[in-house]
């Protein structure tokens, strides 16, 4: 942490006003000798505000962390949220109104990203966005989009297996009972149960 300016007091907290919330080691909270507390903040940016804007693969609570630095008079402050892991925020049982997730830190001035490159899944080889259902193939263990399996989110829900076309093709007499046939999307089929052939 820095060295504290003359006529200034280091904090550990500091109450938002008109609610019951605390914010604890911003980056840094100080207080001069008429008690006006700023902060030094480092601002996380929602995707739509970088220069490449929000893509279909970023999640609604998505933030990056900038390199933007900044000092803030604290009465500035509207509110508290928590920033998780992308990893952690996968595994939230229930993701509240003040959880929001980071993968990305964000350059402001040059637009870049770390990282630059992310794992893509699906046939559509697009990023993993926490928001959309995915399915998971029991061969290959690639994730599936149910759209871009031909399914319906409902569908998909009630899959007990499921196979993409890959995998289905291979050895269509070892498919399970209950489980999802594919046929890739530029084919005219449409995806039925294993079900519907009995």
């Amino acid at each position: 942490m820095a060295k504290t300016k003359p006529g200034k007091k280091d904090l550990d907290s500091y109450s938002i006003k008109g609610t019951n919330k605390v914010v604890r080691q911003i980056e840094k909270l100080e207080a001069d000798h008429r008690n006006n507390v700023k902060v030094r903040v480092r601002w996380y940016y929602r995707p739509e505000e970088s220069i490449g804007g929000r893509r279909q693969f970023h999640g609604a609570k998505e933030l990056f962390l900038s390199d933007h630095f900044d000092v803030q008079s604290a009465h500035t402050i509207e509110g508290k949220c928590i920033v998780h892991s992308f990893k952690n925020y996968t595994k939230l049982e229930n993701v509240g109104p003040e959880d929001y997730f980071c993968r990305f830190e964000y350059k402001a001035a040059t637009g870049g990203f770390t990282p630059d490159r992310v794992a893509v899944y699906c046939k559509c080889e697009m990023p993993y966005n926490p928001d959309d259902l995915m399915v998971q193939c029991e061969g290959c263990k690639d994730w599936f989009h149910p759209s871009c399996m031909g399914m319906t989110i409902d569908e998909a829900k009630k899959l007990e297996h499921f196979l993409c076309s890959d995998c289905s093709s291979e050895d269509e007499t070892k498919r399970p009972l209950n489980s999802f046939h594919v046929s890739p999307p530029d084919e005219a089929k449409v995806p039925v149960s294993i079900l519907d052939y009995m």
